[in-house]
């Protein structure tokens, strides 16, 4: 019995240029919020995962840090549960402001939406 691997290593990142010029330019599904917005594209492997928050939208840096690191997280342990898609996740305005558990709820519902949308629009 295999078990799965919880990690984040570089096969699950959007790391090129390239790789996120290919979501924005072939959009497929949204999951849009007031406060982010994640962006996918169908793939053939596994979900991976890349971000744009930008010092504009999200001031200190130790914000960005803790954005990063509970979507990572979110990511990392429902990986299983995701389609095949190349995710990016955009911060806004007033993401920042989010309270640890309100970012977690958000995160979970984004992802959650996304899925949905996917599951429903790649099947037609």
């Amino acid at each position: 019995m295999s078990e799965k691997s919880f990690g984040f290593p570089r096969s699950l990142r959007l790391l090129t240029a390239s790789d996120f010029r290919t979501v924005f330019d072939q959009v497929d599904v949204k999951a849009p919020s007031p406060t982010c917005l994640l962006l996918a594209k169908a793939n053939q492997s596994e979900p991976r995962l890349g971000f744009i928050i930008s010092k504009k939208n999200v001031k200190n840096a130790t914000d960005r840090n803790r954005i990063k690191r509970f979507t990572r997280n979110y990511f990392r342990l429902n990986q299983a549960k995701l389609p095949s898609l190349d995710i990016i996740f955009m911060g806004r305005k007033g993401l920042s402001d989010l309270s640890d558990a309100q970012l977690h709820e958000l995160i979970e519902k984004q992802f959650q939406k996304l899925t949905k949308r996917a599951v429903k629009n790649l099947k037609t």
